[in-house]
């Protein structure tokens, strides 16, 4: 129920964090894998951004304690963290700003690959202006192909569309963790929680010919629902959205939750 991150490794001992969330501290605090073994010390080698929401990038002002590690974004991330004064209590000595580039991989660790590769998705909110791309395709918005010798995994926690082109592209992974913010497009409205759309905030609604339960039906690896907003009905423990996703082969990810591949 926590704002999504999620840590990778290939050996328990060196962990990338995907995406650095507001709620990173009580997350850290829960998982003593990622706790320091001695002062100013992290296990925490990396952090790889997936776009400049809130929800992703609050979560760096709580790793600015001296600990180094490298910081992973495209062009478009790495300016807004510059742009922002605020961001500079992120000690450049030790945090290392890297720029990434779609379908070129990086090792943050070795033995793990990470490529990144653009999705539908619009800017963050907070950058929006009068005219607003909700599936514009570039560096904005991205998602990444996690690879070892023996396991490929992809993580999308933000996705505005699914075209032909990025069902094919995450075809034949081991592991799918998949942008789950809401079941209909219109949640916000039906519960009155909120005047925007699913689309309008450049998440793409689970139901519907154009939901992801339809369009990602014929991915056989493991699918996991991650990012999902407090609206969506999946997250009722006896609710019949759970069973449907359930049904039809999804799990729903949940704090804690630990895949091994």
């Amino acid at each position: 129920m926590t704002q999504s991150s999620v840590a990778v490794s290939v050996d328990a001992a060196h962990w990338v964090v995907l995406n650095a969330s507001p709620d990173i501290r009580t997350q850290l605090e829960a998982f003593p894998a990622l706790h320091p073994r001695f002062l100013r010390e992290t296990p925490i080698v990396g952090v790889v951004l997936t776009n400049g929401d809130v929800d992703h990038i609050a979560g760096l002002l709580s790793l600015r304690e001296k600990s180094g590690f490298a910081l992973y974004a495209t062009a478009e991330g790495l300016e807004i963290l510059r742009d922002n004064a605020v961001f500079g209590v992120l000690d450049r000595e030790l945090v290392k700003f890297r720029q990434i580039d779609q379908e070129a991989a990086i090792e943050p660790v070795p033995g793990l690959h990470i490529t990144p590769f653009a999705v539908p998705g619009k800017v963050a909110l907070y950058m929006e202006t009068e005219s607003v791309e909700l599936e514009a395709v570039g560096g904005q918005t991205i998602g990444l192909l996690l690879e070892t010798a023996t396991r490929v995994a992809a993580y999308v926690p933000g996705c505005a569309a699914l075209p032909d082109w990025l069902v094919d592209r995450l075809a034949g992974v081991d592991l799918l963790l998949f942008d789950g913010t809401v079941w209909e497009n219109d949640e916000m409205l039906l519960t009155g929680t909120g005047q925007k759309t699913g689309a309008r905030m450049g998440h793409v609604p689970l139901k519907g010919p154009e939901g992801s339960l339809n369009r990602l039906r014929e991915i056989e690896g493991r699918k996991v629902f991650v990012h999902i907003n407090n609206t969506n009905p999946i997250l009722q423990p006896d609710g019949a959205a759970r069973a449907e996703v359930m049904s039809m082969g999804w799990d729903i990810a949940h704090d804690g939750m630990q895949i091994v591949l």
